[in-house]
């Protein structure tokens, strides 16, 4: 019944919500605009530039950019001037590398900032188990302290036995001293 009942709660809401009209108990999520921006998703955004800045920081990567630099210089210099598309002070070369490092700059401090709250929440995880695992040593170092008290007062195996041997002694001295009289 109970089950019905959230369905049809789930529904009439599904329904108000779909119908245009707006519930009162609900703040707005927004003004609505005249064209809807493009939405993106900045987890994937920011594993994106994490996988580009992790590759700027490479040995291939710089290999790669120097076999295209060396490439275009030389397709520029030694090729006849009609193959040419930059021409000596390479101009549009130094167009595209200052492009390329205009946005691995940013991208880079997007990872190291991501890298930053990760190493954050790692810092407070340990810092949390820190604080946890003091605390259980804390609680044994007590329960310790309490058993040793306790076993200050229980009977050991040695000074049971040596009751028992005073009481043997004291059983053989009324034997002998009845066997006397």
């Amino acid at each position: 019944m109970r089950a019905r009942e959230g369905n049809r709660g789930q529904r009439s809401e599904a329904q108000l919500s779909s119908g245009g009209r707006s519930r009162l108990d609900q703040p707005r999520t927004g003004r609505p605009a005249l064209f809807a921006l493009p939405a993106y998703d900045p987890e994937a955004f920011g594993k994106l530039s994490e996988r580009v800045a992790r590759f700027l920081g490479t040995g291939r990567f710089i290999v790669w950019m120097t076999v295209v630099v060396v490439v275009w210089v030389g397709w520029n210099t030694l090729l006849p001037s009609d193959w040419r598309f930059d021409a000596y002070p390479f101009i549009f070369l130094t167009l595209v590398l200052s492009l390329q490092a205009s946005y691995a700059a940013p991208l880079i401090l997007l990872a190291q900032n991501r890298q930053d709250d990760r190493d954050r929440v790692n810092m407070e995880q340990d810092r949390a188990r820190g604080e946890r695992n003091i605390a259980d040593t804390e609680y044994l170092t007590r329960e310790v302290a309490a058993l040793r008290q306790g076993l200050g007062e229980v009977a050991t195996r040695d000074f049971i036995r040596s009751e028992l041997q005073s009481l043997l002694k004291e059983m053989d001295e009324r034997r002998d001293a009845s066997e006397v009289v």
